[in-house]
């Protein structure tokens, strides 16, 4: 019986040191070099800063092992279920071409830590060792709020709130095929086509192509420069510095730079999100002010558009629309595209998430604000207060695309 306990223990013994032998080849051939590489890992194909699977890894098999077991990134029981193991297999779900591009380099991470993780799982010397302490835990620097923030779909939300909702200012001339797009491309080049047919394939040409965006300086980025026209621009002049497209644009710049830049530390570096903000959609319904006010003339004019509600029979609280625009000193007018607006998740977001969007015939009312003193021009994050109130006026509408069935509205009318 002494010598059938005796060659078992020989056994476990054996087995183990088997095992940990196993794991720390392993470890060597296919973990360490990933540690090693100047090359960045999978993970950033989602996560533009702050994590990379290098982070996790030290510089010895048992080392990684204990410091992931500790950190609850290893299922001892069953390792194929590891957490480390899931977030390695991660995809950004709205990026196909970018799956794609990653995939030889995520499927070798994965096999290696899969085929690594089974072996010091196998070992009773490494699963029951004590615990390390937490400033020899491998991880990445930045707080978990902070990798979250840094990840490709947070960015793509910014971008389609603060750009995509007011991509009709552009579209006529960059949208990729269009009638003109195409002859701009014959003349200019393909460059001129930067607006794709998703706001995800959008946001990664850009970020690719690099061309548009100055990361250094965002404010110097060609994507605000040329609508501004201070560069060169064959569309002419699409932005006012402070109006709600130039707004929108600069933030999400700002909002990328910093990312890129990796200049967020800590949770309270990050920006402040409004949950109450309406979601913006872009559409191609025009809306114009006639017999503008002389005194107007080359101003920031904002309109915001509020439906009259049967049922409740009262005005919505929330607008349904908004724009802005500098006004015509002559022929004394003001006249642009509205962009949609809508709580997310709303009935109504849902229907212009899927396409072009519309507002219903009916009874609606605009306030007018109009930006005297130029204070947006100075500093671009400004917004209209109610000293520049000009006016309201209420107007029935039977809405239609273009520019041949613009919404008008005698400014002569409004009322204080």
């Amino acid at each position: 019986m002494l010598t059938r306990w005796v060659c078992f223990g020989v056994w476990l013994v054996t087995s183990g040191a088997m095992a940990d032998e196993a794991a720390t080849k392993v470890f060597e051939q296919r973990i360490l070099p990933i540690f090693k590489s100047d090359q960045p890992s999978s993970c950033v194909q989602c996560h533009l800063a702050g994590v990379d699977l290098k982070n996790y890894i030290k510089p010895s098999s048992e080392a990684t092992f204990h410091s992931l077991r500790d950190q609850g990134l290893v299922n001892l029981d069953q390792p194929e279920q590891s957490k480390i193991l899931k977030l390695i297999n991660m995809k950004d779900t709205d990026n196909a071409g970018a799956n794609l591009l990653h995939a030889k380099s995520r499927e070798a991470e994965l096999t290696a830590f899969a085929e690594w993780l089974k072996a010091c799982c196998r070992d009773p010397k490494l699963r029951n060792a004590p615990k390390l302490a937490a400033s020899e835990l491998a991880k990445p620097a930045r707080p978990d709020e902070v990798i979250r923030f840094t990840r490709t779909d947070r960015l793509l939300e910014s971008f389609e709130q603060n750009i995509w909702g007011q991509r009709h200012r552009c579209m006529g001339c960059h949208s990729e095929g269009s009638d003109q797009n195409r002859k701009l491309v014959k003349e200019n080049g393909e460059q001129v086509s930067w607006m794709k047919k998703s706001s995800a394939e959008t946001m990664t040409y850009l970020i690719r192509t690099k061309h548009l965006i100055d990361i250094d300086d965002p404010e110097k980025s060609l994507l605000l420069l040329k609508p501004l026209k201070e560069v060169d621009h064959g569309g002419g002049k699409k932005f006012l510095k402070g109006d709600l497209g130039y707004k929108g644009f600069r933030t999400w710049l700002e909002d990328y730079a910093k990312v890129a830049r990796d200049e967020y530390a800590k949770a309270s570096d990050l920006p402040k999100s409004d949950p109450r903000r309406l979601k913006e959609f872009t559409s191609e319904l025009w809306f114009k002010l006639t017999n503008t006010a002389p005194a107007w003339g080359d101003k920031l004019l904002q309109v915001t558009i509020y439906r009259w509600d049967d049922r409740a029979k009262k005005w919505e609280d929330a607008p349904i629309a908004v724009s802005d625009r500098q006004v015509a000193a002559k022929p004394r007018l003001w006249q642009h595209t509205v962009t949609l607006l809508a709580a997310a998740d709303s009935p109504r977001a849902k229907e212009w998430q899927r396409g072009p969007g519309q507002l219903p015939a009916g009874r609606y009312l605009v306030k007018v604000h109009v930006d005297r003193s130029d204070r947006t021009l100075s500093d671009w994050r400004a917004t209209l207060r109610n000293e520049d109130f000009v006016g309201q006026a209420e107007f029935q509408a039977n809405w239609r695309s273009g520019y041949g069935a613009m919404t008008t509205v005698d400014a002569e009318k409004l009322k204080k």
